[in-house]
């Protein structure tokens, strides 16, 4: 059964505040730490999250301001969204993130459930969009993580990136320049709690992909490489999906070298 859209929020509160609690107590220099992100600290990372939150509560509140604002930003041709990391201290970067993430919230809950929300691509239904920034939260919240060393636990909210990703198959086929292939694809997945999460029937044509919510996540989000997992993928079509994976919009990214999320070159 589909998650509420209070279940929904409910999580990505919860994922700010996992998040908030590993950078709050960061000194001021440690913001400063390159991730694996090309030319991104820790602070960027946080910067790149308030900015999109902003915007994503804007669709849901002004589209024809959210709608000037991409007119805006396309026409400066470049990324705006660490603007903030580069002007602000620490504390006034969390400090923002903060009303962002909450305004973004309370937008969300005032939205009509059945609007669509204007978007950088085709607009999306406003549970999609609460899930999205979920997947970008968890994502970003990983780059900070991986380059503080720190080994986070996964949580039941991992079933939302794990939709995205399986929802995307065809997307993510296509950014890469792929053949597509309708075959259906069984996904079996071990939540963190417990749990079995299956997306397709057993005996899908296309072959399957089994292992742990974490593990897949962390590939689809392009922070860790298929060969640094146990992940079993059996069958043409899941093998060709598995190799391009992406639970994001946008591009195809540049993904991992195997070994902990080296970036590719």
């Amino acid at each position: 059964m589909a998650p509420s859209l209070d279940d929904l929020l409910s999580d990505l509160a919860h994922e700010h505040r996992d998040l908030d609690a590993v950078v709050a107590t960061l000194s001021a220099s440690a913001w400063a730490t390159p991730t694996w992100a090309e030319n991104w600290s820790i602070a960027d990372q946080i910067s790149h999250l308030a900015f999109f939150d902003e915007r994503a509560a804007m669709a849901m509140t002004d589209p024809d301001g959210f709608a000037r604002d991409f007119e805006q930003m396309v026409a400066a041709g470049r990324d705006a969204s660490v603007d903030r990391a580069r002007s602000l201290t620490p504390a006034e970067l969390l400090a923002a993130w903060r009303t962002a993430r909450s305004t973004l919230i309370d937008a969300a809950r005032a939205a009509d459930p059945t609007a669509r929300v204007p978007w950088y691509g085709p607009a999306m239904s406003l549970r999609s969009c609460v899930t999205a920034r979920l997947m970008e939260t968890w994502a970003h919240g990983q780059d900070v993580v991986d380059v503080l060393g720190i080994d986070r636990a996964g949580t039941a909210r991992l079933r939302h990136v794990a939709h995205i990703a399986v929802g995307a198959r065809a997307y993510a086929l296509m950014v890469n320049r792929m053949t597509p292939d309708d075959r259906p694809v069984f996904v079996e997945l071990s939540s963190p709690t417990g749990d079995t999460l299956t997306w397709g029937s057993p005996d899908a044509e296309g072959g399957s992909v089994r292992g742990a919510a974490l593990e897949f996540c962390l590939v689809a989000i392009q922070r860790r490489h298929l060969l640094d997992t146990a992940l079993r993928v059996d069958g043409d079509a899941a093998t060709q999906w598995m190799s391009v994976v992406q639970a994001f919009a946008g591009p195809a990214g540049p993904g991992r070298d195997p070994l902990r999320g080296r970036r590719s070159s």
